[in-house]
């Protein structure tokens, strides 16, 4: 099931932020189905996955995959799971007239998934969403993609997501922007969930129970570097 509507007014915001962080799961109808079938995420185009635009080869860029059933204490007994395909293309989002016409070191494509079953309805909402940026630090990386689709009507929207590795004992997290609290409140008083901005995510605070992501940390590409 697709949809175009874009939750976009304060109005349609202006709610609890435990109640918003739940919504946004599973605040629309979706058809029951087995949410441990996430498929794995598209890979980047040959261009995104060489962190340069002309797809000439260089070294390995930053990136994050895998595929994981995180455990939610909002909804600790429904089921959710998170498919991540990032790899960082350095320099190759521009903004042209501005300080970053050529783009930053932290551009990314990919692909993100998720799903979330309902234990008291076994009903699944899913959305995908597009990388657009990717910072890593060690085992651990932030980053943002924008919903292309959905069952809970933010398509349009983007969301951030924080990673860490773990060291292979059962010790990874995971964070989500709409999980905890994006909320600010306006000069009218009412509270409304600010935007997102890239790279930005809060810290992994859902354990993983199955599965597990792998973080490939690269330092930041100088432009010089990068040949601009």
């Amino acid at each position: 099931m697709r949809t175009r509507v874009r939750v976009s007014t304060r109005a349609a915001r202006g709610v609890a932020a435990a109640g918003l962080a739940f919504a946004a799961l599973t605040g629309a109808a979706g058809a029951p189905a087995s949410a441990t079938g996430v498929p794995p995420a598209d890979a980047p185009s040959a261009g995104e996955a060489s962190g340069r635009q002309d797809g000439v080869p260089s070294a390995r860029p930053a990136g994050v995959s895998g595929t994981a059933r995180i455990s939610y204490a909002l909804a600790p007994d429904d089921e959710i799971w998170f498919t991540v395909n990032a790899r960082a293309a350095p320099y190759t989002r521009r903004f042209p007239g501005t300080g970053a016409a050529e783009g930053l070191p932290t551009d990314a494509g990919g692909t993100v998934r998720f799903s979330h079953q309902v234990a008291a309805t076994g009903k699944v909402y899913s959305a995908e969403a597009r990388v657009d940026c990717l910072s890593t630090g060690g085992p651990v990386a932030t980053l943002t993609a924008v919903v292309t689709t959905s069952d809970v009507g933010n398509v349009g929207e983007r969301i951030g997501l924080s990673i860490y590795q773990g060291t292979g004992h059962g010790d990874g997290r995971l964070g989500f922007s709409w999980g905890v609290a994006n909320m600010d409140v306006g000069a009218d008083g009412k509270p409304y969930q600010p935007v997102v901005g890239t790279c930005m995510a809060p810290a992994p605070f859902a354990p993983v129970l199955r599965g597990g992501f792998t973080v490939h940390h690269t330092e930041l590409e100088a432009p010089e570097a990068a040949g601009r």
